[in-house]
This record gives structure tokens, C-alpha cells and sequence, in this order.
């Protein structure tokens, strides 16, 4: 029972260990980016942060081991805009988000007029 309580402790420490690193690479300056300043305009981008982490450990006789691991996504989003006083965000358009708009535009007109083919098909028969 002690041995269990024990293999339990280090593997939450690992991954604490690796959640820590984690936050670390998140933070505000990857989030927001070093301000810019030219003519009188002052820009900092901001970008979104996605992080996860996971960690495990195993025991059979004889043997014993532990792993992890994580990663960090940072996607810009947009700017904020600093000029005269005034402050206003300015949002990135992800391209792909179009994309994926028109296909599934595409798969739904697709699937309406199938719908709309085969019940004008059973009324004709």
C-alpha cells in the first residue's frame, strides 16, 4: 500500500512537472506579442493558446515506468490597435474557417436536394 501511494505522488509530480512547463510557453508575452509602436500607432498582436498534457505510469513484476508529454498551440487571432487615445481589436479572418463553411454549404445543398429528389420520385409513382 505504501509502494502505491508513493508511485502515485511521482507521477503527479511529473506531470505537474510538465504542466508547468506548459504555462510557462503560454504566457502573456507568446499570447500577446511584444507591443509595436510607428508613427504615433502602437500594435500588439494576440494570438489564442491551446495547451494539454498527459502523463502515465505502469507497473508489472519486475518492472516499472512512467511517461508523458504535452503540447502548446498558439494561433493569432488579431491585433489590438492603440492610437490617440483610443484602443480597438482588430480580429484575424482564418482562412480555412471560409473553407470549411463552403463544404459543409456543399454536403447540406447536396443531402436537401437528394431529400427533395426521392420524395418528388415517390409522389410520381
Amino acid at each position: 500500500m505504501q509502494d502505491n501511494n508513493n508511485h502515485g505522488s511521482s507521477s503527479s509530480s511529473f506531470v505537474e512537472r510538465i504542466a508547468e512547463k506548459l504555462s510557462s510557453a503560454a504566457n502573456a508575452t507568446r499570447i500577446y506579442g511584444e507591443p509595436v509602436e510607428r508613427s504615433g500607432v502602437t500594435v500588439i498582436p494576440v494570438a489564442k493558446a491551446a495547451y494539454g498534457f498527459g502523463g502515465g505510469a505502469g507497473k508489472k513484476t519486475g518492472d516499472e515506468g512512467s511517461g508523458g508529454g504535452g503540447g502548446i498551440a498558439l494561433t493569432p487571432i488579431g491585433y489590438i490597435e492603440m492610437k490617440e487615445g483610443t484602443t480597438k481589436f482588430h480580429s484575424i479572418r482564418d482562412p480555412q474557417t471560409l473553407l470549411k463553411i463552403i463544404a459543409i454549404s456543399g454536403v447540406v445543398t447536396l443531402l436537401t436536394v437528394r431529400s427533395i429528389t426521392s420524395i418528388f420520385l415517390r409522389k410520381n409513382r
